[in-house]
């Protein structure tokens, strides 16, 4: 789980003659990951496309534009089919002709459409002005403008002009000016007033009998426009399925007619190289062999281990004999040194020391080895990267603590089972991996979510659960009334135990990482750390030098009864001092190994503090549930200062138990609040919205805040220790058929 599944490098050698039967048989496995020939060894090339892979791309080129034409989607596929190259052939020309000339129609029409619309626009102000189209042109000593302005500002704009003659209309806002002046000469009077000039239209007469023709013609147009639509959508039921299985038979042709790019070639022979997973070569090998016999030499090159520089080597001896490919005797290439080696039949090349050079540098491709339950979680790594291939997964590290971070923190069985209906509906509804993958993760975190719920009694933020379940002593208690408040502070101090245990995961994967380099490394790296981190905090809950809080150690602190009976008050100041001097000790060490990471040595402080946002967040979501609640409900309070205890007016006002004086034993002392819910029809209304936008909201903000700050904490503090991603994703040289079936 923590590492990904171990490839292997794998050479496929044949004759040319064999080339198009292996290719057929190794895409048929859609088992290995094709890897690009460099063209790093003397006398070999990249091979070219097989014959018809232009006209299968053309053709390919066509479907896909046909599809996008008709907008046809894989709803519209129906049942899978076998495609032969003669339907293709036959049937494509005719669907071309056919959507092309109704594709070429709908054009048209939408370009004559528009070229309506436009004029319509054009013509609605002179509507309103409500002027005969043929009075505002023609004459000889007058210039007529019209455009969009307030009618005053414009008279007074040209009554400021030299423009001595003129006339204005308007109606609503559009103005028409009559001036005996040249028209540039009233354009300069209206410079300074907010005047939008409007071209006048061609037509004669009323611009309202205008415009009914207009409205008339695209009326028209949209009619005929919607037939071809219909037209193209009766072509999209009939041939869709057709041209989705014509595209995957292509693609898949396309797909194997330029495999040879990626192999090295020479007249007679071709080489080709990629990964595949290491307990699937001998499936892959039999395979293979069993489809074109002995006429291709497959061969393990090597195992790729998990070394911290990401280069694959050699994890169990392969035996390579230096012999050349059969059909090329002699192929040969030079190293960096200059010294002569040989091409081997298995692929790579054969060095004088025996040793094998490969056709390409590239590091395994990654696949993530994670059980189904921990898949979910993938995707939330991948908003980071794949992890590389030498690289720890922390894909189950993510499992273990952030439904935990994010259960800890909204703690409420009704809003977990809320977050649980959430991600059934995206897990079994959708069909993305994206979005299937969240539904997942809202799975586990409302499940955590409803486990703490239980555990502190929660149910909406009311505390029935407790009284049902735990007989009105729950386990455990949020911290929010002051009755209970050393749980606030016992959660905070919790938070800064999960940050050290959480970080110090973190760097134990880094130093096992570097441990590749040598133990000497890997302490000066990760060592350090988890010495500076353990060394202060050890300090610190040794009393600091007197000046700890008492939370963390003392008869006050939260170990020692408060709420925690676990009898811990601290650590004895031997081991204090001694947790400092691994302290300062561990900084020697990351000095020593980089020095310019000693400027970050706070870091297990500041850290480890960023972890109280979990208690913040627990509180923050347990005061906003409650302060809704408070509103329907109403609280009274039992007890007074430290000692008081909240109560939800459920089964009666506040003001009845007031009445009372006492409840279990206990004095009522005050009312926090009557509560909507008791003070008539109107308030239960008003009182019902705000319970139920007010819970929607908390929620809501749950995600937000209980969800952002649980992945940050995983991106930011945890995966910073150790992680870096930049893996390949696993692309396997194959098709996976969705529309057609073999031929």
């Amino acid at each position: 789980m923590l590492r990904p599944e171990k490839m292997c490098r794998v050479s496929v050698t044949g004759s040319k003659r064999t080339m198009r039967d292996i290719v057929e048989a190794v895409h048929d496995l859609d088992m290995l990951h094709v890897t690009e020939y460099d063209g790093a060894w003397d006398g070999f090339e990249p091979g070219d496309p097989v014959d018809g892979a232009d006209e299968a791309s053309e053709k390919l080129v066509t479907v896909r534009s046909l599809e996008s034409i008709l907008d046809v989607s894989a709803d519209d596929a129906g049942p899978t089919r076998v495609v032969t190259d003669e339907a293709i052939e036959e049937e494509l020309a005719s669907v071309r002709e056919q959507v092309n000339e109704l594709d070429d129609r709908r054009d048209d029409l939408r370009g004559e459409l528009r070229e309506v619309e436009e004029r319509i626009n054009a013509m609605e102000p002179f509507v309103t002005l409500g002027i005969d189209l043929d009075l505002l042109r023609g004459y000889e000593s007058l210039s007529v403008v019209v455009g969009e302005a307030d009618p005053d500002e414009v008279k007074v704009a040209l009554a400021d002009s030299p423009v001595d003659t003129f006339r204005v209309d308007h109606e609503d806002g559009v103005v028409a000016i009559f001036a005996r002046a040249d028209e540039s000469a009233v354009q300069d009077a209206l410079v300074g007033a907010t005047f939008t000039g409007l071209e006048i239209p061609d037509g004669d007469g009323d611009p309202s009998s205008y415009l009914e023709e207009l409205q008339h013609r695209r009326q028209k147009l949209e009619s005929k426009l919607t037939t071809v639509q219909d037209e193209l959508d009766d072509l999209r039921l009939d041939y869709a399925g057709f041209l989705l299985a014509a595209e995957e038979k292509l693609s898949i042709e396309v797909q194997k007619a330029e495999a040879p790019l990626t192999f090295a070639t020479t007249e007679n022979a071709f080489i080709a190289e990629g990964w595949l997973p290491n307990d699937r070569y001998e499936e892959f090998e039999n395979a293979v062999r069993s489809e074109v016999g002995e006429a291709v030499d497959i061969e393990k090159l090597e195992i790729a281990e998990y070394d911290s520089d990401g280069h694959a080597h050699a994890a169990e001896a392969v035996e390579h004999e230096a012999s050349a490919p059969a059909a090329d005797e002699g192929a040969a290439t030079a190293d960096e040194e200059g010294e002569t080696r040989e091409a081997a039949a298995d692929g790579g090349t054969v060095r004088s020391d025996g040793g094998i050079v490969t056709m390409g540098s590239d590091a395994p491709p990654v696949i993530q080895d994670n059980p189904a339950t921990v898949k979910p979680f993938e995707a939330l790594v991948e908003v980071i990267n794949r992890p590389k291939y030498s690289e720890f997964d922390p894909t189950i590290a993510f499992f273990l603590t952030f439904p935990a971070f994010f259960g800890f923190m909204i703690g409420d069985l009704g809003y977990g089972s809320i977050y649980l209906l959430i991600g059934y509906a995206l897990y079994s509804r959708f069909d993305s991996d994206v979005v299937r993958s969240l539904g997942g993760v809202a799975m586990w975190a409302g499940g955590f979510t409803m486990l703490f719920g239980v555990l502190y009694g929660e149910i909406f933020g009311l505390h029935q659960l407790g009284e049902i379940v735990w007989g009105g002593n729950p386990p455990i208690h949020k911290g929010l009334q002051p009755h209970y408040g050393e749980y606030a502070l016992g959660w905070l101090v919790l938070s800064l135990i999960a940050g050290m245990l959480h970080l110090a995961v973190g760097w134990i994967f880094d130093f096992v990482e570097n441990l590749n380099h040598g133990l000497k490394d890997a302490v000066l790296e990760s060592g350090s750390w988890l010495m500076m981190l353990f060394g202060l905090w050890a300090w610190i809950f040794a009393g600091a030098s007197g000046s700890a809080p008492g939370l963390l150690v003392g008869p006050e602190s939260v170990f020692n009864g408060h709420p925690f009976p676990l009898g811990f008050a601290g650590f004895d100041p031997v081991i204090g001092l001694a947790g400092l001097a691994v302290f300062f000790a561990g900084l020697i060490l990351l000095v020593v190994g980089e020095p310019i990471e000693g400027v970050e040595f706070l870091n297990v402080l500041v850290n480890v503090l960023s972890y109280t946002r979990l208690a913040a967040v627990l509180l923050a979501k347990a005061g906003m549930a409650f302060v809704v609640n408070l509103l329907f409900f109403g609280v009274w309070v039992t007890g007074s200062g430290a000692d008081a205890e909240w109560h939800f007016g459920i089964n009666h006002a506040p003001a009845y138990y007031l009445e009372q004086g006492t409840y279990h034993g206990h004095e009522v002392t005050e009312v926090m609040f009557g509560g909507l819910m008791h003070s008539g029809i109107a308030g239960v209304i008003g009182g019902l919205l705000v319970l139920v936008i007010g819970h929607l909201l908390v929620l809501v903000l749950g995600i937000t805040s209980a969800g952002l700050q649980g992945v940050r904490l995983e991106y930011v503090e945890f995966f910073g220790k150790f992680y870096e991603g930049g893996g390949k994703p696993y692309n396997p040289f194959g098709y996976e058929r969705t529309y057609t079936t073999e031929d």
